[in-house]
């Protein structure tokens, strides 16, 4: 905790004050300058960075300061004015170098009841950036409920277009923070559930109707099947995309041809890319989705395919690093670890190099190193064969 100097009253504020009243750790601590104007809070830290339109917030070492969102008669007043204007009731706390907590109305009640609900009726047009941080909250707080007011104001952010307004990478900051959560499929539920799908995340449209396929494999929708896989490789954001944009090309097969969903993998690849460049997401995430879209079935069936197209398989995602992730997606998707060996059929196939007689031959050289590539395989796979018969 900051002390406060001369005019200034500086509280912890928000989640990280919720996080305290939980017993968790928390992340990111944010501070309210109650009392003293901007130009206090300068003089006594000029290294501190003005940012922010609103209204002024500073950033030092990376936390971040401040000002109230209004202004009361007194200390307190303001305090109480601030935590009245914020996103959730849950949020909604302050406390200062004292201990003295501060919080809103409802805070307690709803933080103990493990409620989820809007500080005020008008937070998500006033900010509807505040619909993709709910979901998120979800994500992270899994045994937590959404209020009936939540819901509501979500949907009507939806319906009256609030959400086309927000900055794009903005939206994709709130993604990765609930791709990054504890149960990251509750992001999509939660925006599935309020309508809040339609424009930034398009290629969801009516993925909560649609089967995931043939009812000897799947029970759920593709909405249903891709949160769940999500659930299942929880921990690990980037495996987390993956497992969003794998199944993305069920969304765009035709009706005549359900629940089946031939050649959905090529399908996916468009639709996967556009979402991350859409939002703004880093090239090394807009490339693993696509991969996870073209490349998540054979994956899935690697123990069946022939050497070559094993090394073509490996090649790729040892190139793009995703060795490792798509072997958690396909753990996750399939129920077993198909891609178990494949860390050391890769390692054995590195090792082969082309002679020097068939280098610089453009293509006949990629086709003839992929040719010994695969033998190399084909022997490597046999003698470990062998290996488990004689024990």
């Amino acid at each position: 905790m900051l002390r406060s100097k001369n005019n200034l009253k500086i509280m912890l504020v928000g989640g990280a004050v919720r996080d305290m009243l939980l017993g968790l750790k928390p992340n990111d601590r944010d501070y309210l300058i109650a009392s003293g104007s901007a130009e206090d809070f300068l003089s006594e830290f000029p290294e501190a960075r003005p940012v922010g339109k609103s209204y002024e917030i500073f950033f030092m070492k990376g936390l971040e300061f401040s000002m109230p969102r209004m202004t009361g008669r007194s200390v307190d007043e303001t305090i109480d004015l601030d935590l009245q204007a914020r996103d959730f009731t849950v949020n909604s706390f302050a406390l200062d170098e004292e201990g003295n907590l501060y919080a809103h109305p409802d805070g307690l009640k709803d933080l103990y009841a493990k409620r989820l609900r809007p500080c005020f009726g008008r937070t998500f047009s006033e900010d509807p950036l505040r619909v993709f941080r709910a979901a998120v909250f979800m994500a992270r707080f899994p045994d937590f409920t959404p209020h009936d007011d939540l819901l509501e104001g979500m949907k009507e952010a939806a319906h009256k277009g609030w959400l086309t307004t927000i900055a794009p990478d903005r939206v994709g900051v709130e993604l990765r923070k609930g791709l990054s959560a504890q149960r990251p499929g509750n992001f999509l539920r939660m925006l599935m559930e309020t309508d809040c799908l339609d424009h930034w995340f398009a290629e969801f449209k009516n993925a909560d109707s649609i089967p995931a396929g043939p009812p000897q494999y799947h029970d759920k929708s593709v909405a249903g099947h891709i949160a769940e896989i999500m659930d299942r490789v929880a921990g690990d954001s980037l495996t987390c995309w993956m497992a969003m944009c794998h199944d993305l090309g069920k969304l765009l097969t035709p009706e005549h041809k359900l629940p089946s969903h031939h050649s959905h993998d090529k399908a996916g690849s468009i639709p996967a890319r556009n979402l991350g460049e859409r939002l703004f997401l880093p090239t090394r995430f807009i490339r693993a989705g696509e991969t996870a879209a073209i490349l998540h079935m054979k994956a899935g069936n690697y123990n069946e395919l022939r050497p070559g197209t094993k090394v073509d398989l490996l090649m790729k995602l040892h190139i793009c690093g995703l060795l490792e992730n798509m072997r958690e997606l396909c753990r996750a998707d399939r129920g077993e670890d198909v891609l178990q060996d494949a860390s050391k059929d890769l390692a054995e196939i590195l090792k082969v190099s082309l002679p020097a007689k068939d280098r610089n031959l453009g293509e006949k050289s990629g086709e003839i190193l992929r040719s010994l590539r695969a033998s190399r395989l084909k022997c490597f796979r046999r003698g470990r064969v062998w290996q488990n018969i004689l024990k």
